[in-house]
């Protein structure tokens, strides 16, 4: 169970908090209510209160801010991907800090491996955002900001458990180091077992063992230099497919299992440049190793990327600048499939500005060029505007921006390459983006409507051959969405409020035959009520409900529409001195996908999957709780 209160870009009382967010994700280091690009904040409170949730991982963290969906792409091993304003995931850019420390496409099993111990804010763009990070932020970004070191020791330990036989154990230190140095440690054990909750011989749930580190070093000198240095390591083993002595529909054994090593590096620091500005560097280098099993199948790749960015910003007058130029490599190698290698170098030169007219109005600017080595040149521009008239706030923003096509659709990374067939020459994809915000904040009544429309020339699509192979095309017109987001939010006292609605409608060429379809997956309706009662010190209880709509299906033998569905939830955390005890339940109606059909397809599919797709929860009703203890500091 979580609650979306996050902090918005129209929370004009923001302004009066104690401490002022402010926003790294667009680089402009403005408040997150000076931005003219709209901001979507979940801070330190927030994430506390997700993180005794679902501790392992941010997909609750993300999956209930209006307008995110966190979709799960593979049943077998629970993987899931984040779809922004109904955009599919590989669009989507996951950052650490503003770098690509989950590779510059996020593997949809990445979301699962991402702890939310050690953030500090969780930053949110959504709609075309390439002017700012090139080709693989076509649907947005999601910037996760690194939680700093207080002046104080400080650590925290959390020990989780579930009804359905998981655990987590996540610590974290911090400490000062010297008047200029600080550091941090974060590190994690979680594990589940597998499940099989319908008694069909397949698993409703994957098993995991995960392990994950990430030591961070800060630098805060006197001179406004400041830097941050991290490295991270990753090891996890995934299992799913039919259980011990069980048998697919064909009579044979199915294992599906997936092996992940991660390793990266990151460095970001700025420092000032006398009266010029400030100049401000990035750095990582990551590489990932998977070795799948799909029955007898078996496929080991590895998957890197480097990354490095220089920029000079400063202001003069109401006007704020920023130049660079940035390079990055995607490279990609499988032992098994050779004809589905890339290597992608991608130098990008940018240029941002904001102008300040009066009190009232804003206008930013970017613009970006990207060359690629395999699919050319590509200017992203993206142009906003911000209007505060009293306690309005109203915010326009367009977009443009192209994405490179890999063999790593929702498809194939589920279901392997094996049966994918080698395809010709794809071209970039291209997409248009716009919206605009109304918001309204006096008092403890906070309300906002987004209107927002993209449009995607030359979508990538997965085509069915014949029975047993698939390949990839550009989509033969434009893929369509647009939507309507709204938040209702009302505080008095210690208890909060929030609605939010989401209306999606989404089209694409038919992959399969003329004509359009509804894009697969995509709720055309959802909401949530959120109640949150918190008191500093003491606690906090909260309860909440979802409605997700019907879905259009697609490969689905029995049926074409999935049923809309409601899931409730419920938590507690009482906090006595150092010592917190939480209990949350999540899906107390036990929803779950195959109450209603099978999940198991009667032969496997084209893409080599065993499985439907995820319209609903497969793990149904869970409870978990444990107790999480803190340790000096405040």
């Amino acid at each position: 169970m979580a609650s979306p209160a996050y902090a918005q870009a129209d929370a004009d009382q923001a302004e009066e908090a104690e401490t002022e967010i402010v926003v790294q994700a667009t680089r402009t280091g403005r408040r997150v209510q000076d931005e003219p690009i709209r901001v979507e904040v979940i801070n330190r409170e927030e994430i506390e209160e997700k993180l005794v949730m679902r501790p392992g991982n941010i997909a609750m963290l993300v999956s209930e801010t209006p307008g995110v969906r966190v979709q799960t792409t593979s049943p077998a091993l629970g993987a899931a991907n984040v779809r922004i304003q109904g955009l599919k995931g590989r669009y989507a850019q996951i950052l650490a800090d503003g770098l690509p420390l989950y590779g510059g496409q996020t593997p949809s099993i990445g979301l699962l491996q991402i702890p939310p111990t050690d953030l500090g804010q969780v930053e949110i763009i959504k709609g075309a955002a390439s002017a700012l990070y090139g080709p693989s932020a076509l649907g947005g970004v999601i910037n996760l900001v690194s939680r700093r070191p207080a002046s104080e020791p400080q650590g925290e330990l959390l020990l989780n458990a579930t009804s359905r036989d998981g655990q987590d154990l996540t610590g974290y230190v911090a400490a000062p180091l010297s008047s200029t140095l600080s550091g941090s440690l974060t590190a994690g054990y979680d594990r589940q077992s597998r499940q099989d909750l319908n008694d069909d011989g397949w698993a409703d749930m994957p098993g995991y063992e995960r392990f994950t580190v990430r030591p961070r070093l800060f630098l805060d000198a006197a001179d406004g230099t400041r830097a941050l240095m991290t490295f991270g390591a990753m090891a996890e083993q995934r299992d799913g497919g039919t259980m011990p002595g069980a048998n697919a529909p064909d009579g044979s054994p199915f294992a599906q299992t997936l092996r992940s090593r991660r390793y990266d590096l990151g460095l970001t620091a700025e420092t000032p440049l006398g009266g010029i500005g400030t100049l401000h560097l990035r750095g990582s280098g990551v590489t990932q190793s998977h070795r799948h099993i799909f029955g007898d199948a078996v496929e080991n790749d590895r998957h890197r990327t480097a990354f490095a960015e220089a920029s000079v910003g400063g202001e003069a007058g109401a006007t704020t600048w920023l130049v660079g130029a940035a390079f990055q490599l995607d490279d990609y190698r499988s032992r098994t499939f050779s004809a589905f290698d890339y290597s992608y170098t991608v130098p990008a030169l940018f240029v941002q500005g904001e102008q300040e007219l009066g009190n009232r109005l804003t206008l930013a600017g970017s613009l970006r060029w990207d060359a690629h080595s395999d699919y050319g040149s590509h200017f992203s521009p993206r142009v906003s505007a911000l209007y505060r008239p009293g306690p309005w706030t109203i915010r326009a923003s367009l977009g443009r921006g192209f994405y490179a096509p890999t063999p790593f659709v929702e498809e194939t990374e589920a279901n392997g390459l094996a049966r994918l067939l080698p395809y010709g020459k794809l071209k970039a994809e291209l997409a248009d983006s716009g919206s605009i915000d109304f918001g309204y904040a006096s008092g403890p009544l906070e309300a906002n409507l987004s209107l927002f429309a993209s449009n995607i020339d030359h979508a990538q699509q997965l085509q069915t051959v014949d029975a047993d192979h698939v390949t990839l095309v550009n989509a033969d017109g434009v893929t369509r969405t647009r939507g309507t987001e709204v938040l209702l939010r009302y505080r008095w006292r210690t208890v909060s409020v929030t609605g939010s609605y989401v209306h999606v409608s989404a089209s694409e060429p038919d992959p399969d035959g003329p004509g359009r379809r509804i894009v697969p997956l995509t709720p055309r309706d959802s909401a949530g009520l959120v109640g949150m009662w918190e008191k500093e010190g003491r606690g906090r209880f909260g309860v909440e409900a979802y409605y997700t709509g019907r879905q259009s299906l697609d490969d689905n033998p029995y049926r074409t529409r999935s049923r809309p569905y409601v899931q409730l939830g419920a938590m507690g955390e009482l906090i006595l001195g150092k010592v917190s005890l939480f209990l949350n339940a999540e899906n107390l109606l036990n929803v779950r996908q195959t109450k209603y059909d099978p999940l198991l397809l009667h032969r496997r599919a084209a893409t080599g999957a065993w499985t439907v797709d995820a319209w609903a929860p497969t793990d149904g009703f869970v409870l978990n709780g444990g107790v999480r203890l803190r340790f000096g500091g405040e």
